[in-house]
């Protein structure tokens, strides 16, 4: 598959999970659309590391090359610590307010 099929594919990832957090108010779908641009990165991050892969017959090419996949799969650990977290703070939202509204936080500050 071509690189350009890649990036629009990530754009639309990255796009959609953009518009969800600015126009959804549920915690939850708001949490996922933030996975889902993390998720768009890390395909980016690695098709070019795919695309700029030579040879495995150079051994300095092949590091470099898996350097982006060992650097995507660290994204993929601290993206599931973070929604352990983010899952806690939702459900304690949820015990304290009966909602899971991101704007009935804003009306916690005062």
């Amino acid at each position: 598959m071509d690189i350009k099929a890649y990036i629009a594919l990530s754009l639309t990832l990255f796009t959609t999970g953009i518009i969800g957090v600015l126009v959804r108010r549920n915690a939850i779908i708001v949490f996922m659309c933030v996975e889902l641009m993390l998720n768009a990165v890390n395909l980016l991050l690695v098709a070019f590391s795919k695309m700029h892969a030579v040879s495995p017959a150079a051994k300095a090419s092949l590091t470099y090359a898996s350097d982006a996949q060992i650097f995507v799969f660290f994204i993929m650990i601290v993206a599931a610590a973070e929604v352990s977290v983010g899952l806690a703070i939702i459900v304690m939202m949820y015990r304290n307010t009966h909602s899971i509204d991101v704007n009935f936080l804003n009306r916690l500050k005062n």
